[in-house]
């Protein structure tokens, strides 16, 4: 019985470490740090700006119109969009910003974001490149706030702060939103002690020279950022550099979108195992293993505490007994909070519950195909006007 309850208690003990006790330390670890730890120097070097896209017919104009109007010089930005495919007529509404030096690059077939990166950035000599989104509108001085960081020579990246335009509406938005100012505090306090645990595949900058084809499994932003520290420089976060988006707005939706980051990050990180070496990234691999890894396994940890935990308690552990109930509350509210159809006018008792259980669960199935093989190669935008189905490789 003392196997059983060492087990349980560690298993219990990582969920909270992961969640409470890494930022704790975090900030602990940058106490005292100056906010900014590296060189920023205001500077203009040559930028491409890559737009992935799968069928954004609606908001392609406005994003093309956005990149235009932003403040960095025009004649060293270049803006390039990578259609994967699209047959919705967005292709026909890039072709109308070619006489404002739009390029369109077109790739047949539907092979995945990570294959049209890899097809754009054949075509790229600008010394740095910027990925973004067709969702995602720049503040007019986000580009010159990502580079003014690279002016530090042992940076190789900057990642800025997705900021959401709907986070008051419905309980979908409002729990996205919650978790994601979290995760902007993280990425902030790793940032000022080594670097930001990835990229953000609205808004992130890279300098060219170190960036290195990808498979078709990678997740771009994920993966490239990891590939650039493994090869001895900072990735860093510049809450300045802005860009506004819409959350998934829907529960379903979103946590599709939590199995497919799973699925293909988990994969991603085997391929660039050096990062989680504490002999050959520092601090780093533990930001990447506390920040990533034990994430991903947390269901499996919170699955082996629950069963734990209902053995000790009929063994009589009062602990245990309390432990059991609430993860048995939890669920039943979880379940309720299912039942409903509009899941939009969730109270908070009911979508919390319900929105922690489901992102585990998709992380337990996106974790489960990785295992078996399969990843999801085909991205479709979450937001409801984009409701293809994906496909799997």
């Amino acid at each position: 019985m003392i196997f059983v309850l060492v087990v349980t208690v560690v298993c219990l003990l990582i969920p909270v470490y992961v969640y409470f006790g890494y930022p704790a330390l975090l900030w602990m670890f940058t106490r005292g740090k100056p906010a900014i730890t590296h060189l920023r120097e205001d500077s203009f070097p040559s930028v491409a700006l890559i737009i992935s896209c799968y069928n954004e017919a609606d908001v392609i104009r406005e994003k093309l119109r956005n990149a235009l109007e932003l403040d960095y010089p025009k004649d060293r930005l270049r803006i390039i969009v990578v259609s994967d495919g699209s047959d919705d007529g967005t292709d026909d509404l890039v072709r109308e910003f070619s006489d404002d030096g739009v390029l369109l690059i077109r790739q047949e077939g539907r092979l995945g974001k990570t294959m049209g990166i890899n097809l754009a950035m054949e075509q790229v000599p600008e010394a740095v490149t910027v990925f973004s989104d067709a969702n995602a509108m720049y503040a007019p001085d986000a580009i010159s706030k990502l580079v003014r960081n690279l002016a530090d020579p042992k940076v190789g990246y900057v990642v800025g702060a997705a900021l959401y335009t709907d986070a008051d509406q419905g309980a979908s938005a409002q729990n996205e939103n919650l978790y994601w100012r979290y995760e902007l505090a993280i990425k902030s306090m790793e940032s000022r002690l080594h670097s930001v645990v990835g990229g953000d595949g609205a808004i992130y900058a890279i300098r060219t020279e170190l960036w290195e084809p990808l498979q078709q499994q990678d997740i771009n932003d994920f993966v490239n950022p990891l590939q650039i520290v493994a090869k001895g420089y900072r990735g860093v976060f510049d809450a300045e550099a802005k860009c506004f988006e819409e959350t998934a707005g829907d529960f379903d939706r979103e946590v599709a979108r939590k199995e497919r980051i799973v699925n293909r990050s988990i994969r991603g990180l085997m391929r660039v195992k050096a990062t989680m070496n504490p002999l050959r990234s520092g601090v780093f691999s533990w930001q990447v293993i506390s920040h990533k890894f034990l994430r991903w396994l947390i269901p499996l940890f919170l699955a082996i505490g629950a069963f734990g935990s209902a053995i000790l308690a009929l063994r009589g552990y009062g602990l245990f007994q309390l432990i059991a109930l609430g993860a048995i509350m939890l669920l039943v509210l979880a379940a309720i909070g299912h039942r409903f159809d509009d899941k939009h006018t969730l109270p908070a008792w009911l979508s919390v519950p319900y929105y922690f259980a489901m992102v585990n669960l998709y992380a337990v199935r996106g974790i489960v195909k990785a295992l078996r093989g399969d990843t999801q190669v085909i991205w479709t935008s979450a937001r409801p006007a984009q409701e293809q189905e994906q496909e799997r490789d």
